[in-house]
């Protein structure tokens, strides 16, 4: 893990902890979460579409196993449907203002139900600029969350209504490779969600992009 948001995020946990400098734990997120996303605007402007597809480390069960695009949709509607399905019980982002049909995804779920073959099929169907203003959207609205959070809020819980919830969403699949999600949000606190997925899941999933990254450069070199 990138030693310097590692730190970061460390020193973000830390501070929510306390209420005394639950705030600036807060600030401390929102720049971490600037940082990671500076990284994703990176690799966006820089690299054609074609780029988005490929997986030049192939198939296999590490976050670098995957496409930039998969990568994208992945992070961004884990906490789209966190964020507004399950802690706001309000709209997700992907049901305003036609994002779905902008962005051209044959799904909804959070794709881990996708590997191989069928998530570069997927991704060769996404349309890599408007997946960015959408990762976009979901993140300055995730970040208007935080911002209104109070220390008490950390230690709320969420009830098998909001499990009912998140199943009738149909945002995650039912399937052995992605069901236990919804188990694994609701058996977190707000503290715990921050962490995972508003924190380290981004941590995990911008190092694995680029990686990613880094290895499409290598290829493109030995092919000139």
């Amino acid at each position: 893990m990138d030693k310097e948001w590692s730190e970061k995020n460390k020193k973000m946990q830390t501070l929510i902890s306390k209420e005394s400098t639950f705030s600036e734990g807060i600030n401390l997120l929102l720049e971490l979460r600037g940082d990671l996303f500076e990284q994703i605007s990176s690799i966006v402007k820089t690299f054609p579409p074609a780029a988005f597809w490929q997986m030049p480390f192939g198939d296999g069960e590490k976050n670098h196993n995957a496409t930039l695009a998969w990568s994208l949709w992945h992070l961004f509607r884990v906490e789209d449907i966190v964020a507004h399905t399950l802690i706001l019980n309000d709209k997700q982002i992907l049901f305003e203002r036609n994002w779905i049909e902008k962005i051209n995804s044959p799904i909804i779920t959070t794709g881990n139900e996708l590997d191989g073959g069928a998530m570069v099929d997927f991704s060769k169907k996404l349309n890599v600029k408007a997946i960015y203003e959408y990762c976009k959207a979901v993140m300055d609205s995730t970040n208007e969350l935080l911002k209104g959070l109070q220390f008490s809020d950390l230690k709320r819980k969420f009830s098998e209504e909001d499990k009912e919830r998140l199943a009738a969403s149909e945002c995650v699949i039912d399937s052995d490779c992605a069901s236990w999600l919804i188990d694994f949000w609701v058996g977190k606190n707000v503290k715990g969600l921050i962490q995972m997925p508003f924190s380290r899941h981004w941590i995990m999933h911008v190092e694995a992009m680029r990686r990613i990254k880094n290895k499409l450069c290598q290829q493109a070199k030995r092919n000139c």
